[in-house]
């Protein structure tokens, strides 16, 4: 065979293997809305950028028809890239071959692309849309999966990893995305251990796959994902702004920004934000918002756990991550779910050295027969954890209520917080002082000529004494009392006091976090 023929055949090879399964399927997948796997990764990337692997791998399946049976690139594209200018690796399963599944050697080109992202310190980005195991390669397209949650696994915490979920994702295939950082979900795509058909059979069940686990579902209901897009275009910015704001890897800073905008700006419209009435609520997203670096506020699972907000905003430049309760849900109570969500965003930025700011307004955990049953207990304590166990610089801001163990579960001093600030309307105490005059001077009350003349007494002498932020700051609980318009150059000036902290803790395999 000549050079010129040889050259020939690996243009056929490669133009089959770009084809994947073909015009027709290709077609249908552009009818239901959708990439081909190709094309995500062509809009994901860089122009130019990307630098396919593993082009020319063929199954080894014999059973069932699979014998001479071709699955061009196996179901799956691999290789690397850049997004802005920085290193990623990536696959995108091709739903056009054998729909995406998975077999042992797509397993095998996926966990090539995970193990040179784990040796160069980049990230790794996952795009889902099979019909999951190749059933005809039974126990090796099991161990396919296995192979895949291990290195999810070791590269916890190492680099970031990114699911995107753009079609369907079923049976042990949805373990890979619960084992990474961050879940996106296109709309029509979904989610599930088992599917309608199987709960029907088994519980007698009658649900859709939407219903069952649609995008919104996830990210509204489980919280099993992170972020709802309505399409792959809005999808692929979500993807792009994350990236922005996280590094590439545990040893490296996040990408730090060109600030137009004035570290000493003043706020005015904070002055007021805080009603008169204790009772009333105010959206802690205008406060954030006033904070960030041209108002700029990028959330993390927006439609789950509604009474606790996570995301990441700039200050100076700076990616700082922000954990903050919402007095607007659940009068910014916290809850299991909501415990559940800022731990984990809490672990995640710790894990990737993102310093974190926590802005607090609670008035205790949410009671209830089905928290405690639901192991309130169990999930409250994955907050205390996941702040006592993190060593970047954390800086925490009360505006209004910071009761009792709520007040030490959203970073307060006795759990690691480096800096303290709060403001004058600050209210920091055991309980609110309603509930504290009806304990402390019960009986006072009760053997008053007009007890409800003495309760309100009894209330406003317990506000007076606790309900502010001197008690906490005479005992240097709070570092900084300070005017809300203020803020955002306190907050600036303490970030950049403690970029540089170091802090260690004791030598040990891992520790056992409540999960």
């Amino acid at each position: 065979m000549s050079n010129e023929t040889k050259m020939e055949l690996l243009a056929s090879k490669r133009e089959a293997v770009i084809k994947g399964g073909g015009d027709k399927k290709i077609e249908k997948q552009h009818q239901a809305g959708k990439k081909t796997a190709r094309e995500r990764i062509d809009a994901l990337l860089d122009d130019g950028s990307f630098v396919e692997l593993d082009q020319f791998v063929i199954h080894r399946g014999t059973e069932f028809g699979m014998a001479g049976l071709s699955a061009p690139g196996e179901g799956v594209v691999t290789g690397y890239g850049t997004i802005d200018g920085r290193l990623v690796y990536v696959f995108s399963q091709d739903f056009t071959v054998l729909g995406g599944s998975l077999g042992e050697m797509h397993a095998a080109k996926i966990c090539k692309v995970m193990d040179l992202a784990l040796k160069v310190g980049a990230p790794v980005i996952g795009i889902n849309d099979s019909g999951g195991a190749r059933i005809q390669e039974g126990v090796d397209a099991l161990n396919g999966y296995g192979e895949i949650f291990k290195r999810n696994t070791i590269s916890s915490g190492v680099i970031p990893q990114l699911s995107v979920i753009m079609g369907p994702c079923a049976g042990g295939a949805v373990y890979s995305p619960a084992l990474t950082d961050f879940v996106f979900m296109v709309d029509k795509s979904n989610m599930f251990i088992t599917g309608p058909q199987v709960i029907k059979a088994v519980t007698g069940e009658d649900v859709s796959a939407e219903a069952l686990g649609g995008a919104m579902t996830h990210n509204r209901n489980s919280g099993n994902a992170h972020f709802f897009a309505q399409n792959e275009d809005e999808c692929i910015d979500q993807i792009k702004r994350l990236l922005s704001f996280i590094p590439g890897n545990n040893l490296e800073g996040a990408p730090v920004f060109a600030n137009d905008d004035s570290p000493e700006r003043v706020e005015e419209a904070l002055r007021d934000i805080i009603p008169e009435n204790p009772n009333q609520a105010y959206n802690m997203l205008d406060v954030i918002k006033a904070l960030a670096d041209n108002n700029d506020f990028f959330e993390v699972q927006p439609y789950w756990a509604l009474n606790i907000i996570t995301g990441f905003i700039r200050l100076n430049g700076l990616s700082v991550g922000i954990i903050a309760n919402q007095p607007k849900s659940l009068a910014g109570c916290l809850d299991i779910n909501a415990s559940d969500k800022a731990g984990r965003f809490i672990r995640f930025c710790d894990a990737f050295g993102i310093p974190m700011l926590t802005i607090v307004d609670t008035p205790g955990y949410l009671p209830g027969v089905a928290q405690e049953h639901g192991g309130i207990i169990r999930h409250g304590a994955k907050l205390l954890y996941a702040y006592s166990e993190a060593t970047v610089p954390k800086l925490t801001l009360i505006t209004r209520k910071a009761y009792g163990g709520a007040y030490l579960a959203m970073c307060a001093k006795s759990l690691g917080a480096d800096s303290v600030i709060a403001w004058p309307t600050a209210q920091i105490a055991v309980m609110g002082a309603q509930g504290a005059a009806n304990i402390v001077f019960r009986k006072e009350i009760e053997a008053s000529e007009d007890p409800q003349a003495k309760r309100q007494e009894k209330i406003d002498e317990y506000d007076d004494k606790f309900s502010n932020p001197y008690c906490a700051a005479a005992r240097g609980f709070v570092d900084q009392i300070i005017e809300p318009e203020q803020t955002r150059y306190y907050l600036i000036k303490n970030l950049d006091a403690l970029i540089s902290k170091q802090e260690t803790r004791p030598g040990k395999k891992h520790g056992n976090v409540p999960l």
